[in-house]
């Protein structure tokens, strides 16, 4: 006889990935809720058990949120829960408790504490417009690094906990909140004195650190003095040529790469920057930078003996600093690939635009963007000095394959990456070859516009694993060589600083370098690499993210690339090494080459990656590769000849530019010595015009 329904064992299996994940953040957040509404049912009552364990709840959830859930703290913030709230309201339970709990004259007895309490608050209010003071006279006009600029008067930055009220609130005001819980428990008034003691002593002693660096002789220069400083640094120094940059955190390398070219040029160079945030984002280097975010701080090198300067990108920023007419703006991109962005219409606004080669002009002239091409200079790439050339198929027991691809850009070609479309199939032909060894270097930006490049990425990185935790292989003995290398790198590219520190202790602690760090730290660079390469077993594959190594030292470790249509292919080419492009532009592959000349000298690799076995066979056996002719003669076309060098035709570029803003400065002098004297006498003479009016009539 069947059980009654409602006596029957019904079991359910809810599969695990089917339960709804609550995210931490929300239950931080209800958690902190529901503390703050037991302590409130506990002052209320009152109930010192509740009250007790609800006050220590919140506080725990306070240090969750600091610890772990930062990102929730804008979200109260926004909802006028900000920290400030939070703790007034946590006390003011707590003073609740204490009045209601035994006697009714207990309002008299703890007065004193309530007044305590109070002035507690007036103080951390107090710090928080003193800090802001001190902050303003902290916010120099300029930021600078590699720049002795001790006469300004910098100093230290004040301890985080004056400057953050979110993190000077619960430090300082613990010790009260401690006290009065004491109180509530132990109804002993003296816990509680003690606590607002401390905390009263903590925030006096806040409130006169910062005061005291509000004194004239103890903060730093005012705005007219660091500006009247600039202008004698500019004369003392002489800038001749500059590299100009404005972006984002990410685009930072944009800028990097130029670093080593523009340090080797002949004059004075110099960096200038409008974003205070990128200082310290410009990889390690000798040449002096100047951060000047506002336009009209900008617009003092007007006065400056500086000639040119150099853009590697475009940006809202750039229109402003081309306004200065005394000197010439020249663009060389930060990368050159067949793709529309490397002929953008905005760079018919600089004076010259320098190219690497003959490619890059014709370029411009297909695009019909306004480039005229007497404007159009072919420099080389003196950043490729680094990729080595060819040096003979593999010798080793592995083929190393660097697949590069580049991010999936802003107009959503689903041409421009081929991360999402080919990236796991093309790994996947490399990993069933048990001879070749995979380096996968994504680009930084790789899922920051389509969420799916992202996740292709991820896909990526995990079948590499897979495949490591497959593979075994010897491995290199262990040491301490690496760890070293590493150390000593850090040490001569990085300056050691606390974490909090600002951007005028930066500048204290970043001054002018110490002579011969420049070559040190290629020293230096060179031997991490050797280290980092020797410490990896030669058959482990490699997901690389980090800076490094960087993307030409693992040009110089691979026998062959795969990538996209980028600046990437155009740089390998300096190595004459096979290379191999995707085509996931759902173009045929003879209209692809011919929309694409950089790919006219490597594979076409279709999404299915079937072409990989034969393109594997051709790098290992030099006789199969028909393209070796083809590398050699795109490589001139896309770089230039290899003599004279990059570098050198660069540095001519440059000379030939500064001569032409020296002729410009000249004849622009001429002209006004002339024209200014004539307007003089016009006005000499209309003004003797109309007093003669007046004193005949």
């Amino acid at each position: 006889m069947p059980l009654p329904l409602s006596r029957r064992r019904i079991t359910i299996r809810v599969p695990l990935r089917q339960i709804p994940r609550i995210p931490a953040r929300a239950l931080v957040a209800a958690l902190l809720a529901v503390a703050f509404v037991a302590q409130a049912a506990a002052a209320l009552r009152p109930h010192i058990p509740l009250l007790l364990a609800a006050t220590t709840a919140s506080l725990a959830a306070e240090g969750v949120l600091y610890r772990w859930q930062r990102g929730m703290l804008s979200v109260f913030a926004k909802s006028h829960a900000d920290i400030t709230v939070r703790h007034v309201l946590r006390d003011l339970l707590l003073v609740v408790a204490l009045l209601r709990l035994g006697e009714q004259d207990r309002e008299t007895a703890y007065a004193p504490l309530v007044a305590a309490l109070l002035v507690f608050y007036a103080l951390h209010c107090a710090i928080q417009a003193v800090s802001v003071l001190v902050r303003r006279t902290r916010t120099l006009p300029v930021v600078t690094r590699n720049i002795d600029a001790s006469t300004l008067r910098l100093s230290p930055a004040p301890p985080v906990l004056l400057r953050r009220p979110g993190d000077r609130l619960p430090a300082f005001g613990l010790p009260a909140t401690a006290g009065l819980l004491a109180t509530a428990a132990t109804d002993d008034p003296r816990c509680a004195a003690l606590g607002l003691a401390l905390s009263l002593g903590l925030a006096l002693l806040g409130l006169y650190d910062l005061l005291v660096r509000l004194l004239p002789s103890r903060r730093p220069a005012g705005e007219r003095e660091v500006l009247a400083w600039l202008d004698a640094w500019l004369a003392e120094y002489r800038p001749t040529v500059g590299l100009y940059f404005s972006g984002t955190k990410d685009s930072v390398y944009q800028a990097n790469m130029w670093l080593e070219p523009i340090a080797a040029l002949d004059g004075r160079p110099l960096i200038v920057l409008r974003e205070r945030f990128m200082v310290p984002k410009i990889a390690a280097t000798d040449i002096p930078v100047l951060c000047l975010p506002k336009v009209s701080t900008l617009m003092r090198l007007e006065q400056s003996t500086l000639q040119v300067l150099i853009h590697p990108s475009n940006s809202g920023k750039t229109s402003q600093v081309l306004r200065i007419p005394t000197i010439r703006h020249t663009f060389v991109n930060h990368g050159e690939s067949d793709k529309l962005s490397s002929c953008n219409p905005y760079a018919k606004a600089y004076d010259e635009v320098w190219v690497a080669g003959a490619a890059a002009r014709e370029r411009y002239a297909l695009a019909e963007v306004g480039v005229e091409d007497k404007d159009v200079v072919e420099v080389g790439r003196p950043q490729l000095e680094a990729v080595r050339p060819y040096a003979g198929p593999p010798t080793g027991a592995y083929t190393t394959v660097l697949y590069a691809p580049t991010w999936e850009g802003w107009d959503g070609n689903p041409g421009n990456t081929s991360v999402i479309e080919a990236g796991a199939n093309l790994v996947r032909a490399l990993l069933a070859d048990p001879g070749v060894r995979v380096l996968y270097k994504p680009h930084p930006l790789t899922g920051s516009v389509d969420a799916r490049a992202g996740e292709a990425d991820l896909r990526i990185r995990e079948l590499i694993r897979a495949a490591n935790r497959e593979r075994t292989g010897p491995r290199p003995p262990a040491g301490d060589e690496l760890a070293n290398r590493t150390k000593e790198l850090d040490r001569l590219t990085t300056t050691a600083m606390r974490a909090s520190a600002d951007q005028v202790e930066r500048m204290l602690l970043q001054s002018a370098p110490e002579p011969g760090r420049a070559e040190a730290v290629a020293r230096a660079t060179a031997a991490w690499e050797e280290a980092y390469w020797a410490s990896l077993p030669e058959w482990e594959h490699q997901v690389v993210t980090d800076a490094r190594p960087a993307l030409y030292d693992c040009f110089n470790r691979a026998d062959l690339l795969i990538s996209d249509v980028s600046s990437v292919i155009s740089d390998f080419l300096a190595s004459e090494k096979p290379y191999a492009v995707a085509n996931t532009s759902g173009l045929a592959e003879d209209v692809f080459r011919k929309a694409f000349p950089t790919v006219r000298a490597g594979t076409v690799l279709t999404p299915d990656a079937a072409g990989v076995p034969e393109l594997l066979d051709a790098v290992r056996h030099p006789e199969k590769d028909e393209l070796v002719q083809a590398r050699a003669e795109l490589k001139r076309h896309l770089l230039g000849p290899d003599e004279p060098t990059s570098q050198v035709r660069f540095n001519e570029a440059v000379q030939t530019l500064c001569s032409a803003a020296r002729e410009h400065q000249v004849r622009m002098a001429e002209r006004l010595a002339v024209e200014i004297p004539g307007q003089r006498q016009d006005d000499d003479a209309e003004t003797a015009s109309r007093l003669t009016g007046r004193s005949s009539g």
